[in-house]
């Protein structure tokens, strides 16, 4: 089984571009991650808060543009 240090040692010999395709890759991941936990929230309505808070913005005046 590989561990961390592997993969640190393994990470540390990679070449400049090698390397920068991995964090591209990390990146990636991470936002695949990121959309999959926003989109399992928004299912489970853990979210509504959100929306909620905008239309009381709305009503008042103040909900501002991105």
């Amino acid at each position: 089984m590989t561990t961390v240090n592997d993969i640190k040692a393994a990470i540390e010999s990679l070449s400049r571009k090698e390397f920068m395709q991995l964090m591209q890759w990390i990146h990636d991941k991470e936002m695949q991650q990121w959309d999959m936990q926003l989109a399992q929230d928004s299912a489970e309505r853990k979210l509504n808060f959100l929306v909620k808070e905008a239309s009381e913005e709305e009503e008042k005046g103040t909900l501002r543009d991105l």
